[in-house]
C-alpha cells in the first residue's frame, strides 16, 4: 500500500497549521466539541458505533472500549473543550540569555510536526488525538483499527466538516485505510512523518517498536499493581482496590493483581467482599486462597498460576499473590510490571515514601485508585496516551509532550 501522495499533503498541510494563533484554535475546538454533542451528529456518530459493535462479541475485553454513548460523546465534548482551555503550548520560551558573543539566545517551544497514532479499538482516540495535536500545531496520521472502522470514518468526516467551515486544510487530520498494510506503509513513512505512537496491546507496540523507521513513544499496556501494606486500612483497601478493578477493566490503569501482606489476610474476606458483586474472577496464590475459600464464591475463585503473574487482565478478573513485607512488594513490582501505575495502601509513612521512591512507573500512588491515571485527571485536558518510557514524555501524554523546542538566536552581524 502507498501513502506517499496523503501523507505528502499532510506534510503540506501541517506547515499552515504555525501560522494560526490561539484565539483560532480555541474557536475551532469549541466549534467541533459543539458539533460533537449536536443531536445529528450524535445520531450518525452512534449508527456508525452499532455497526462496528455489532461485528464484535459482547464478551471481547475491547468492546467496552469501543462503545460510544450519548453520555461518552458529551464527556468527549467537554474534554475537547478542556483542551481549549489550557493555555497555549506554542512560543513559550524554556531559556533566554546573551551570548558572550553578543547573540541573543532563545530556546523555544514548538510542534514536533506531523505525528502518526496507531490505535486499537478506541473511537474516542479520534477526538482526542486530533485536539491535541491540533492545538499544539501538529498534524495527524490516525491509522485505527478495522473493529472501530465505521466510528473513526463518521468522527472523522464531522472533524473535517469543522475544518472546512474553518477554511483549514483537512489534510491535518488524515485517517489512513483501515487495512492492517497501512500500518507498515506509516511505519516506513519518516520522510513525511516525524513520530509515531502505539496504542493498544503489547503485541501491537512491540510491532511498531521493531519496524517504525522514525521516532516512537511506547503507549499503553498497564500490568498495575496495588500492595496492601501491613496495618493498612481495610476499608480503604477495599475501596480503592474496587474502583481500580471494576470502574472500567478493560482500561490499562485497572488493577491486575493485589500482593497482600501476610499480616493482612484474616481480612482479605471483607476487602474482597465487594469484587463478588461484580463477579470478578480471583486467581489466588495458596495462602490467600486458602483465606478466601468458602467465604468467596467457588466459581471465581481460582488457584494461581506462574503465568498468572504478569498478566494484563483487561477484564473482571486479577491475581492475588502474599508477601511478607514490602521488600517482597516492591520485588514482584519490579519484576513484573510494566512500568505504567503502581500503588500502595498503607498508613506507614516511611513504608509510602519508599514505594513511591523505589517503584519505577509513570505513576505511582499512595492510598489512591490508580483508576486516576488519566490526562483529563491530571489536568491535561486529553491524552494522546500514557507513555511507559522514560525518554521526552513520561505518563499521560498532553500538550507539552506533543512540542519541541529550537534555538532561536538574534544577532547584528556576528561572525565566528
Amino acid at each position: 500500500m502507498n501513502l506517499d501522495t496523503e501523507l505528502a499533503a499532510v506534510q503540506s498541510a501541517n506547515r499552515k497549521l504555525i501560522q494560526l494563533d490561539e484565539e483560532n484554535v480555541n474557536a475551532i475546538l469549541h466549534a467541533l466539541a459543539d458539533a460533537a454533542e449536536a443531536p445529528e451528529h450524535v445520531q450518525t456518530i452512534l449508527e456508525a458505533n452499532k455497526k462496528d459493535l455489532a461485528r464484535m462479541e459482547t464478551n471481547d475485553p475491547k468492546y467496552d472500549r469501543l462503545k460510544l454513548t450519548e453520555e461518552r460523546l458529551r464527556t468527549i465534548a467537554n474534554d475537547i473543550r478542556n483542551v481549549a482551555q489550557l493555555p497555549f503550548p506554542l512560543n513559550i520560551i524554556l531559556e533566554e540569555r546573551d551570548l558572550p558573543s553578543g547573540l541573543h539566545l532563545q530556546k523555544t517551544t514548538v510542534p514536533i510536526g506531523v505525528i502518526g497514532v496507531i490505535y486499537e479499538a478506541r473511537p474516542n482516540v479520534t477526538f482526542d488525538v486530533f485536539a491535541l495535536c491540533f492545538k499544539s500545531g501538529n498534524a495527524c496520521v490516525l491509522k485505527g483499527g478495522s473493529d472501530a472502522k465505521d466510528s473513526n470514518a463518521a468522527i472523522t468526516y464531522l472533524i473535517h466538516t469543522v475544518l472546512q467551515k474553518h477554511g483549514i486544510d483537512t489534510k491535518v487530520c488524515y485517517l489512513a485505510p483501515p487495512e492492517r498494510e497501512a500500518v507498515e506503509a506509516i511505519l516506513n513513512a519518516d520522510k513525511y512523518i516525524d513520530l509515531v505512537i502505539p496504542r493498544g496491546s503489547q503485541n501491537l507496540i512491540n510491532f511498531v517498536r521493531e519496524h517504525a523507521k522514525m521516532p516512537t513513544i511506547e503507549t499503553g499496556a498497564g500490568i498495575v499493581h496495588i500492595y496492601v501494606d501491613e496495618g493498612a486500612d481495610t476499608i480503604m483497601a477495599r475501596d480503592i482496590i474496587e474502583n481500580s478493578k471494576v470502574k472500567r477493566p478493560s482500561v490499562c490503569n485497572a488493577v491486575d493483581c493485589i500482593l497482600m501482606n501476610k499480616m493482612k489476610i484474616p481480612d482479605i474476606r471483607e476487602i474482597c467482599a465487594p469484587l463478588a458483586k461484580h463477579k470478578v474472577i480471583i486467581h489466588a496464590d495458596i495462602m490467600s486462597h486458602q483465606a478466601l475459600k468458602g467465604y468467596y464464591p467457588d466459581e471465581l475463585l481460582l488457584p494461581a498460576t506462574d503465568e498468572d503473574f504478569g498478566h494484563e487482565w483487561l477484564s473482571l478478573q486479577m491475581t492475588i499473590k502474599t508477601v511478607s513485607n514490602i521488600d517482597e512488594a516492591i520485588e514482584h513490582v519490579t519484576t513484573y510490571s510494566s512500568k505504567h501505575s503502581e500503588a500502595i495502601v498503607s498508613n506507614n509513612q516511611k513504608n509510602i515514601e519508599r514505594y513511591l521512591r523505589e517503584i519505577d512507573a509513570a505513576a505511582v500512588y499512595a492510598n489512591a485508585s490508580t483508576y486516576f491515571t488519566d490526562g483529563a485527571q491530571f489536568g491535561l485536558g486529553a491524552e494522546i496516551g500514557i507513555s511507559t518510557q522514560k525518554m521526552h514524555a513520561r505518563g499521560p501524554m498532553g500538550l507539552r509532550e506533543l512540542t519541541s523546542y529550537k534555538w532561536i538566536l538574534r544577532g547584528s552581524g556576528q561572525v565566528r
